[in-house]
């Protein structure tokens, strides 16, 4: 999948913001959906640093523009969000939308989670406070929707990194992830809706 995306941006030059702008549009479509079954309209997304991150800046945006209230967290420092994250970030401080630097658990108040904070390309063990954040997020009584892979899932072998979310529905891009269906991966991913962002 990562060679795929390389393959789409360098080789028939569709710009990887545009990619991210597919995939965040189709995850807020999936949120709505979501809403419908609960009673309100509070969104909390968590996003890392990366272009998993981005997808979640461009979800919480569409969301806000359909009148739900978002809450973003990043995993991190603002500074740290570079390229085209950082573009979709800036959008949403532009729209005045609420942002923080989230590195604790905390008291959440939403409806809906969108998990956007690592995506296939996570190397290594999930560890401290994003560690803490997961766990913390798995004891909430709230659907949450993640993007791509829930965050601490092993795209290839379906084993668990340290810590993962236990989503209730995947939006996945282009195509669903072999660890989706082996080892822990079919009790974290839920239902698995495949989007079409256009990769090549």
């Amino acid at each position: 999948m990562l060679e795929l995306d390389r393959r789409t941006i360098e080789g028939f030059g569709l710009p990887s913001i545009v990619l991210m702008e597919n995939a965040g549009r189709e995850v807020a479509r999936v949120a709505i959906e979501m809403l419908s079954k609960t009673s309100g309209r509070r969104i909390a997304v968590f996003c890392g640093t990366g272009n998993n991150g981005g997808d979640g800046f461009v979800a919480a945006r569409y969301l806000a523009r359909q009148g739900c209230e978002v809450r973003v967290y990043v995993l991190g420092k603002r500074s740290s969000v570079k390229k085209d994250p950082a573009v979709n970030l800036d959008i949403l401080e532009k729209m005045h939308i609420k942002i923080e630097e989230l590195t604790a658990p905390l008291d959440l108040d939403a409806d809906l989670i969108i998990d956007a904070m690592f995506g296939i390309g996570l190397k290594g063990e999930i560890k401290g406070p994003l560690r803490s954040v997961v766990a913390d997020l798995n004891k909430k009584d709230r659907p949450v929707l993640s993007i791509d892979i829930p965050t601490g899932l092993d795209a290839d072998s379906g084993e668990v990194i340290g810590e993962v979310i236990k989503a209730e529905k995947t939006v996945t891009m282009q195509f669903p992830k072999k660890g989706f269906y082996v080892n822990k991966g079919p009790g974290c991913v839920g239902e698995v809706i495949v989007a079409d962002i256009g990769i090549i």
